[in-house]
């Protein structure tokens, strides 16, 4: 099997975007809607009273054969967090997953470190307006560190197989300072925890479902799972722990691993191949993926070059 690229599908720069000054379209995630394809997303704006990024979900609306964007909304689904919140300076990303006739959406809320840059946590918001806004169940996460994970709980993929609600997401192992870099820079490796409802959750604690390719210090994010026939394929994308803003052999790139039982994976990155063409907007690195089945067809959406400034494309699977 291999990956058939559609390209690019949507550029930031083409649209206008809720939130001032606000760029990017990061981590693209779908919903099928009977009339069209809506695809949630994170933009960033920049915060004026500190120059740094938030983080807020937008969605755009496609023909369900992806090729025609056909509008995008006017409106952050989701407002950012209060003071002292686990969201209160980002939401990304935000995985929409359809319950009875509700949309649940899986956020990773993220809040400002002093010593370290940042904290995340898995939260839970819910639509009943086919998506076009959504409410928190809660101010708190529902997923969140705990003993042997210890930090940076989030990317959380959620679907429901054989009655259960299984969360696959990436943890943080800790923090680590590298020689030449102006700050401290995170290791994280991807978990897997379950729940009856959807909302209390057990977690295969500190447990890492991947093993490395580039060494201990490899990190692993964004999972995304789909059933191929009677196993599992799992996308996700890794990269190096330190050098990889500015050195695109270090930055993200996918990785693949399959199961028959959703809890032991074997990793296998190029079955089914994906191909990375120079030059291309895509060329120096692919992140964010995220698997959907469309009118039967497994396809593949995922960010490119600079995290998601330049938008994000889609592949279809194909023998």
């Amino acid at each position: 099997m291999h990956w058939r690229k559609l390209g690019r599908i949507f550029n930031p720069f083409d649209h206008a975007l809720p939130g001032a000054g606000a760029g990017f379209a990061q981590s693209p995630q779908a919903v099928v809607l009977p009339d069209r394809v809506r695809v949630f997303f994170a933009t960033r704006a920049r915060d004026e009273s500190n120059g740094k990024f938030l983080s807020q979900v937008a969605f755009a609306d496609f023909s369900r054969d992806l090729r025609t964007v056909i509008g995008v909304n006017a409106a952050p689904v989701l407002p950012l967090g209060g003071l002292g919140s686990f969201d209160e300076h980002g939401i990304f990303p935000f995985s929409p997953t359809v319950v009875s006739n509700e949309i649940w959406a899986y956020t990773t809320g993220w809040s400002r470190r002093v010593a370290v840059s940042v904290e995340t946590a898995v939260g839970l918001a819910i639509s009943r307006d086919g998506g076009c806004s959504f409410e928190r169940a809660g101010p708190g996460p529902v997923l969140g560190p705990s003993l042997h994970e210890p930090c940076l709980v989030g990317d959380a993929f959620v679907r429901r197989f054989n009655c259960l609600f299984h969360m696959w997401t990436m943890f943080g192992t800790g923090w680590k300072e590298f020689a030449g870099e102006p700050a401290p820079d995170r290791i994280y490796k991807i978990g897997h925890a379950t729940s009856p409802d959807g909302i209390h959750w057990t977690k295969e604690e500190g447990r890492a479902l991947i093993p490395d390719r580039l060494g201990a210090d490899e990190c692993q994010a964004l999972p995304s799972v789909i059933q191929v026939n009677n196993r599992y394929l799992m996308v996700f994308c890794y990269r190096e722990a330190s050098g990889f803003r500015t050195d695109p052999s270090r930055g993200y790139r996918l990785g693949q691993a399959w199961s028959d039982d959703l809890v032991n994976w074997t990793r296998a990155d190029d079955l089914p191949r994906f191909e990375r063409e120079p030059d291309a907007w895509d060329g120096d690195m692919v992140c964010y993926p995220h698997l959907t089945e469309i009118d039967g067809r497994v396809v593949l959406l995922y960010n490119g070059n600079a995290f998601g400034r330049e938008g994000f494309g889609a592949a279809l699977l194909e023998p």
